[in-house]
Formats: C-alpha cells, structure tokens, sequence
C-alpha cells in the first residue's frame, strides 16, 4: 500500500501505520482521514496481520491536532457534516475494527489527535508525550468523538476539566487517570508496542475479534452489552479456535489457533 501522507509497514503480523506529516506535527487533514480508513480497511481484510500499530512520524507528536485552515471558513451544514463524515469513515471504523489496534503516542495527541488515539483499543504513550483537547480555545468543541471517548476512559468529572481548561496533560498524569495504559521512553515505545502485540498474537483472533463486539456493546445506546456477550461467547462454540483452544489446554500444549 503506497499512499501521500502515511506509511504501512508490516512484519511479523505486525502492521505498523505511521502518519507522516512531520512539517505540519502530523496534523490531520482530509487526505490522511480518508488514507487511514483506506489503509485500516485493507489491514483488517489482510488475514495475516493480527494486530496493528498506529503513530506518528518523528519525535515531536502523534498527532497534533487537526489542520485548522481546512475548516476555519466552515458554515453550521459543513461543520457538522465535517465531523459526521470524519467519525463514519475513521473514527468509528478504528474503533470497531476486528483487528486490535495500538496507539504508540509518540509525542503531542491534540485535539483530533488525541480522539484518533482514543479511538484506539487501547493507548501506550512515550514520556514525552502531552495529551489534551483544546478546542474551546478555538470556539469549538471536540467533534470526533472526543466527548464521548474520554469521560468513557478517565470519567466525566476529569473529562470535564481537560474539555473546558483545553489543558495538556503530560504522560503519567494521562497514565493515572487511565487514559493510557503504559508510559516508556521514547525509544522504548514502539519495541513495548511490539511485546504488548506478541503477547496479543499468542491468543486466538476469532475470540479477540468477538472481545471486542462485546466490549464496545457496552457503550452503544440502546444495546445490553450483557446480551451480546453471551451471544458472542456462544458463537464461539462454534469456531475451529475453540477446538483448538480447549483440547491444547487438555493436552497441555500450546495451542496453534487457524484463526477461523
């Protein structure tokens, strides 16, 4: 996959999705909203990658927000349409996705930024990382997601604070508050984001795909998260993984799970 604004490189299972935009801190634009969809839609279509890692290029920021001069001149309509059009094809499609998804925070996550990283099964950041969402300051509020995701990750109180102060918090007070789930060096962010997605790769993909449906059930209105656990728990009867799964444990072997 070759694109203008991102990288994809895959090793070992492993994709590594890079957004390269360094000039600008890696700031979101249209381009890189629709290259990211297209390329997480390719890697969850690609059964051999099992998990995916996304960050950002150099050592300054993730992302840094999103590029401001796209929307500056937006009317109410465009606006919104702005931030519907952005959620469907991005930020909802990384959050479903049946593939895990690792954001390595290598630096600022602002704004849009910081959403895309919500958006993320699950966060690791560098130490010199500086998480926020400051768009009060600009007269508007975040719009893809971030009002949703983070009162769901660090509760509504804390939640309340950073959306209203538009402050950046640093690494470990984003490590406290369950924001992110471990904090390294900077060097050390990418061979951790590696080790946590070996560990991942151990475990059967079919029943990782299923943890995930049940899980983001849980924060959909009107839907009994409880209720799609069991049915998805019960659809795992059913797969090759259990099989294999269950008589490994009784051989006391590992298992060698087909993904299926």
């Amino acid at each position: 996959m070759k694109f203008d604004n991102i990288l994809v490189e895959k090793n070992n299972k492993i994709a590594q999705v890079t957004i390269n935009r360094p000039n600008k801190l890696n700031a979101l634009n249209k381009a890189i909203i629709h290259e990211l969809s297209e390329a997480f839609k390719a890697l969850e279509g690609d059964n051999d990658i099992k998990v995916i890692v996304l960050t950002g290029s150099g050592d300054k920021a993730f992302v840094a927000g999103a590029d401001i001069s796209e929307f500056s001149h937006f009317s109410v309509d465009e606006g919104g349409t702005l931030a519907k059009k952005g959620q469907e094809i991005l930020f909802n499609l990384i959050e479903n996705l049946s593939t895990p998804v690792i954001a390595a925070i290598n630096g600022f996550a602002l704004g849009g930024g910081l959403e895309l990283a919500m958006a993320c099964h699950f966060r690791i950041a560098s130490n010199n990382a500086k998480m926020g969402l400051p768009e009060v300051s600009l007269g508007v509020i975040p719009g893809y997601g971030g009002t949703q995701r983070l009162p769901q990750l660090v509760g509504k109180g804390k939640a309340m604070e950073m959306i209203m102060t538009a402050t950046m918090i640093p690494a470990d007070e984003a490590f406290n508050c369950g924001l992110v789930n471990h904090v390294t060096t900077q060097e050390e962010l990418l061979p951790l984001a590696e080790k946590i997605a070996s560990k991942i790769m151990r475990n059967s993909s079919v029943a990782i795909s299923a943890a995930i449906r049940a899980v983001n059930a849980n924060f959909e209105d009107g839907v009994n998260g409880f209720d799609v656990e069991i049915e998805e728990f019960g659809n795992c009867f059913g797969t090759n993984d259990f099989k294999e799964g269950t008589t490994a444990f009784l051989e006391k072997r590992k298992p060698n799970f087909p993904g299926e």
